[in-house]
């Protein structure tokens, strides 16, 4: 029987710490690859510019198969698509450590974000089995601590391998990891409920094309492509979405959890999500060229000015985890969003010629917000959504991150484009606007029904 209120102990450690490894490869290889570019392009002959297909080509497929493969979770069983999206990932990395030239490392990097999709996509929905339901809050936030903390490491780790060995092994370490990973997560991982109906393939296809459209074309703005290519694939990616909507409504089972949106709570989490992962994703580019470029520190200490961010984040995230089992998390995540705010805005008031004090307190600050407002909200985005239905509520968990993210590089290309001279004050104005604008949505959350009419569909039989 699969376990109504979290695994034994023993287990439930075991469990986790495969969801640990896992995450934390799938999302340290995102923030490596920007890293290994440059001997990428020297070793391979190519251009900078084409080698940016390395960093897309992973973004793409993890963004365009996020949602279908949550919904084959309900079906299959949760643990089916997370152990095979984990071997996929370990078998992809293997291939792009072997790969000789662009098109076999692009076309193994999207295996690769295909099998991370698999991890991203239902990591939270399995956490839900794994825990009982009181600890659900500081299960969550492990698992934004773990997000904070391989995404701070990431470009530390990968300036580590690089002084001792070729870009090659960038990709090489997930693979012991993936394998150990495997091994213990085949023996703890929970068997889950499925769904009785069939996988919508239909559905599936559209979502792919409306999110690849869409994403490639935010992508062509922040790489400066052309303005009227990325214009035509986001229109174009919109107009699909449109039916692709629309083929949702009425279904009992739909792969855009429709239902689940139509809960109120659900829908204002997701919506503050975005706004606070778009806010993140300005002011993790834009800081890069005031601390660089406007204020004149070299690489080296850019890097570690940034480090105190993801740092505070993860911390916040765990604290702020074990908070919302004993409070209420809506207003926990809608405080966080207002620390969050107050430090980006104390980053728009930095005086002339900083201090590195006088920027590693207001960074401390941004993050440390961002960290109390994303555990408490994943908290209330997850437990709004029935059990059956947490691969759905999952799905759009990862979706609505990329997306804001992805947003949020969108804006910065715009802005870069109309005031290039105050490119950077004016991106962390916005930030500080999305921020704040979170808060309204997070705030709404205490007005409204935690459920919609709308009726769940009924689990079947355990997988196994």
């Amino acid at each position: 029987m699969h376990p109504q209120d979290g695994l034994p102990q023993r287990q439930r450690n075991l469990a986790f710490a495969t969801i640990a490894l896992a995450l934390f490869v799938a999302v340290l290889d995102g923030a490596i690859a920007n890293i290994a570019l440059p001997p990428i392009t020297r070793e391979l002959g190519i251009r900078p510019v084409d080698a940016i297909w390395v960093v897309n080509a992973y973004q793409l497929a993890v963004t365009m198969v996020l949602l279908p493969l949550a919904s084959l979770g309900e079906r299959i069983g949760y643990r089916r698509v997370y152990l095979g999206g984990l071997a996929l990932f370990t078998i992809a990395s293997l291939l792009c450590a072997l790969s000789s030239s662009l098109p076999l490392l692009v076309a193994a990097r999207a295996l690769q974000g295909l099998g991370a999709a698999g991890v991203m996509s239902i990591n939270i929905a399995l956490v839900r089995f794994i825990f009982p339901r009181a600890m659900l809050g500081r299960a969550v936030g492990n698992v934004a601590m773990i997000v904070g903390v391989s995404s701070a490491a990431g470009p530390s780790i990968a300036g580590l391998i690089l002084t001792v060995a070729p870009w090659q092994a960038l990709f090489l370490i997930n693979v012991p990891i993936g394998i150990l990973a495997l091994l213990v997560g085949s023996r703890t991982l929970p068997h889950t409920p499925r769904s009785p109906h069939p996988f919508d393939v239909r559905s599936a296809l559209l979502s792919a094309a409306t999110f690849g459209l869409v994403i490639s074309g935010i992508n062509g703005l922040g790489h400066a492509e052309g303005a009227a290519l990325a214009i035509g694939q986001i229109v174009l990616g919109l107009g699909v979405g449109i039916v692709f909507v629309r083929s949702q409504l009425g279904l009992a089972a739909p792969l855009l959890p429709v239902d689940l949106l139509a809960r109120p709570v659900f829908a204002l989490s997701a919506i503050t999500s975005i706004c606070s992962f778009s806010a993140q994703g300005i002011a993790f580019v834009s800081l890069p060229f005031l601390l660089h470029d406007t204020l004149g520190r070299s690489a080296a200490e850019t890097g570690l000015l940034m480090t105190p961010w993801p740092i505070a984040t993860a911390l916040a995230a765990f604290v702020s985890g074990r908070l919302a089992d004993r409070f209420e998390p809506g207003r926990l995540a809608a405080f966080g969003l207002a620390v969050f705010a107050a430090g980006l805005f104390a980053l728009v008031w930095l005086p002339a010629a900083p201090s590195d004090a006088d920027l590693v307190w207001r960074l401390v600050v941004a993050g440390l917000g961002f960290g109390l407002f994303q555990s408490p909200n994943n908290k209330v985005l997850i437990a709004s959504a029935p059990r059956e239905r947490s691969g759905g509520a999952s799905g759009i968990q990862s979706t609505a991150r990329l997306v804001g993210q992805s947003l949020g590089v969108a804006f910065l290309a715009v802005i870069f484009g109309l005031v290039p001279s105050h490119a950077v004050p004016t991106a962390l104005v916005l930030a500080t606007c999305l921020a704040a604008a979170g808060i309204v949505p997070s705030a709404m959350r205490r007005f409204v029904p935690d459920a919609a009419p709308v009726a769940a569909p009924q689990a079947a039989d355990i997988d196994g």
